[in-house]
C-alpha cells in the first residue's frame, strides 16, 4: 500500500470516527440534560478533558505513542485559548437565543476562512467558496429560528467565534510546524483546557442556571450517564485533533454541520422530536453542500498534468540567454505539438468549469424556487 493510500484510509479513518463519536456524544448528553436535568456543560466538558488526559497518560505508560515535548508556552496558550473558547461558546448560548446561537457557530467557517486567507495566504477557488456557501444556507434552514438580538450577546458570540476559529487553526498549524501528532498535541494541552474549564465552570454553570453542581442530586443514573459521556468524550476529543491535523480547520466545521444534519435526523428517529418540511429542506441542502465540497476539494487536490509542461514553457520564455547558455534548443524542447497539447487542454478545463457553473446555477434556482414554494 503507497503512503497516498495509507493517507487517505487514515484521513477516512478519522472523520467516520469523529461523525461517530460526537454524534454519540450529543445523544448521550442531550439524555444528560434533558432527561435527567444535569444541566452543567461546562464542569462536565472539564471532566472530558480530564478523563481524556487519564486516558492518554495511561496510553503513554503502555508506550501507545511518544511524549514529544516542545515550545511550553505554545502549548500553555493554545491550551488556555481552547478552554476559554469552550466557555464562551456556552455563555453565547446561555445570553442568545438559539437561532442566534446557530448563527454563531455557522459563522466559524467564514471567519476561518477569512483568517486564513488574510494571515496564511491560503486561496479558496470560487467552487469551495459556493459549496460552503450551500452548505451554510442548508444548515441555516435547518437549525435557525428565532434571531433575537443583545448588545452582551453579540459580543459574547464574536469572541466566541474569534477564540474557535484561532484555536482550530492553531491546532493545524502547531502540528504541522513541531511535527507533532494529533495524540501528542493533545496530550500536552489538555492539563491547560481541563483546569480552565474546571476552575471557571462552576461559576459559569452557575451563572447560567441558577443552580449548583455541587449541591446536585447525584444517583446511580446520573453518575452512569456521566460516566459514559466522560469515555465517549475521550473519542471525540482524539478525533477532533486527528481531523484537524489531518485535513483543516475548513473541513472539520465541515464535518460539524454533518453531525448537525445527522443529529437532527437521529433525534427524530429515536428520541422523537419534533421534525418539520423545514428540517428536511435545509439537511437536503447541507448534504449538496458537503458532496459538492467534497468533490471540489478532491479535484482540487489532485496534480494538473500540464503544470509542469506550463513553467517550462514558462521558463523558457522569461529567460532563453539561460537556456543557450546551457545549450539547450529552447524551439525543439518546447515543439508546437506540446504547446497544442497545453492549449487543448487549457480549453477543455475551460469548457468543465463552463459546464459546473451552469450545474451550480441550476442548483441556486432550484433551491431558490423550492424555498419560495414551501413559504
Amino acid at each position: 500500500m503507497s503512503e497516498g493510500q495509507r493517507f487517505q484510509l487514515g484521513t477516512i479513518g478519522a472523520l467516520g470516527l469523529s461523525v461517530v463519536s460526537s454524534v454519540s456524544i450529543v445523544i448521550c448528553n442531550k439524555a444528560l440534560i434533558s432527561t435527567l436535568g444535569f444541566t452543567f456543560a461546562t464542569t462536565l466538558t472539564s471532566w472530558h478533558l480530564l478523563v481524556t488526559f487519564c486516558s492518554l497518560h495511561v496510553a503513554l505508560w503502555m508506550k501507545f505513542f511518544e511524549h514529544k515535548p516542545f515550545d511550553p508556552k505554545a502549548v500553555m496558550g493554545f491550551g488556555i485559548l481552547n478552554g476559554t473558547s469552550i466557555g464562551l461558546l456556552n455563555l453565547s448560548l446561555g445570553f442568545n437565543s438559539v437561532g442566534f446561537y446557530q448563527m454563531t457557530k455557522l459563522a466559524i467557517i467564514p471567519c476561518t476562512v477569512l483568517l486564513e486567507t488574510l494571515f496564511f495566504s491560503k486561496q479558496f477557488s470560487k467552487k469551495i467558496r459556493f459549496s460552503l456557501t450551500v452548505l451554510l444556507m442548508g444548515v441555516g434552514i435547518a437549525t435557525v429560528t428565532d434571531l433575537q438580538l443583545n448588545m452582551l450577546g453579540s459580543v459574547l458570540s464574536l469572541l466566541a467565534v474569534l477564540t474557535t476559529c484561532v484555536a482550530q487553526i492553531m491546532t493545524n498549524t502547531i502540528q504541522k510546524k513541531y511535527k507533532v501528532s494529533s495524540t501528542q498535541l493533545l496530550y500536552q494541552s489538555c492539563p491547560y483546557q481541563a483546569l480552565t474549564l474546571f476552575i471557571v465552570g462552576p461559576f459559569l454553570d452557575a451563572l447560567l442556571t441558577n443552580k449548583n453542581v455541587f449541591a446536585f442530586k447525584y444517583t446511580p443514573l446520573v453518575l452512569g450517564f456521566i460516566v459514559l459521556s466522560c469515555m465517549i468524550s475521550v473519542s471525540v476529543n482524539f478525533s477532533t485533533f486527528l481531523v484537524i491535523g489531518k485535513t483543516s480547520p475548513v473541513t472539520y466545521q465541515v464535518l460539524g454541520h454533518l453531525k448537525t444534519c445527522l443529529v437532527l435526523a437521529f433525534g427524530y428517529v429515536l428520541l422523537h422530536d419534533p421534525f418539520s418540511w423545514r428540517n428536511i429542506l435545509g439537511i437536503l441542502i447541507a448534504v449538496v453542500g458537503m458532496v459538492l465540497y467534497s468533490y471540489f476539494c478532491t479535484r482540487d487536490a489532485q496534480p494538473k498534468a500540464i503544470e509542469p509542461l506550463t513553467q517550462l514553457s514558462q521558463e523558457s520564455e522569461s529567460d532563453p540567454l539561460i537556456n543557450v547558455e546551457n545549450g539547450v534548443n529552447t524551439v525543439s524542447e518546447s515543439s508546437p505539438q506540446k504547446l497544442e497539447q497545453v492549449k487543448k487542454k487549457e480549453e477543455e478545463e475551460e469548457e468543465e468549469e463552463e459546464e459546473e457553473e451552469e450545474n451550480i446555477l441550476f442548483i441556486v434556482n432550484f433551491v431558490g424556487w423550492v424555498w419560495i414554494g414551501c413559504k
